[in-house]
């Protein structure tokens, strides 16, 4: 729990505290980002010197502060086109998720062992383990990082869409609910897609051990 506490304040809770005081202090969007974008590292050499390990969560928040900071500075900065820059990053986000569906393992696999360890040798060998020997279970991670992927791909073309159909002062009302909502409906999907995949993989495991004594059992000649 205290490695996760770090994680969130650090990827999350800090960026956007230091982003919003930066800004009503005056500073521009481009450095208020850049500064904000210092947090992921210092929750990266926190990770390494508590875990002697690289934080992937906290390198892959870094990488799309990066791209979201990149973005900013291309391009005039109407209010129109930073809504619209806002979309790009969360369309580059899904389509990453899409990409690394051919990599060994797809992006929530590592979101994965983030949240459901205790981050510790032990609990990180078996989140591997499970990704090594049960195929139900990398099925589930490559649902899930397909579902993220075209979800987040789908939420960027409607942002951009509406940006340019909608009056700028109606679509921000409408990016702060996007913004959210598909995270939030993601989160809440992901949580009970994985609670009916570990079901049936309790079940599958069950009917296994139920079989085994049966088969173990000798053949007697009739």
């Amino acid at each position: 729990m205290l490695s996760w506490a770090v994680s969130i304040v650090c990827n999350v809770v800090l960026p956007i505290v230091t982003y919003n005081q930066l800004r009503d202090a005056g500073w521009s969007e481009f450095s208020a980002l850049a500064l904000s974008g210092v947090w992921p590292l210092v929750d990266t050499a926190v990770y390494l010197a508590w875990h002697r390990r690289i934080d992937e969560f906290a390198v892959i928040t870094f990488i799309f502060m990066m791209l979201t900071l990149a973005v900013t500075a291309v391009g005039p900065h109407s209010t129109r086109l930073l809504l619209v820059k806002d979309s790009a990053v969360t369309g580059l986000f899904g389509l990453v998720c899409l990409a690394t569906l051919a990599a060994p393992r797809p992006l929530m696999f590592y979101f994965g062992r983030k949240f459901g360890t205790d981050g510790t040798k032990e609990g990180l060998a078996r989140w591997n383990a499970l990704w090594e020997q049960q195929a139900g279970f990398r099925r589930t991670m490559r649902r899930i990082t397909m579902v993220w992927g075209l979800g987040y791909v789908a939420e960027a073309l409607v942002r951009i869409g509406l940006s340019y159909a909608l009056p700028t002062d109606a679509m921000l009302g409408v990016n702060s609910v996007l913004s959210y909502g598909a995270p939030a409906l993601l989160i809440a999907w992901t949580i009970s897609y994985s609670k009916r995949a570990r079901a049936r993989g309790a079940a599958a495991e069950a009917a296994r051990t139920a079989q085994a004594p049966s088969a173990a059992e000798p053949v007697t000649a009739a």
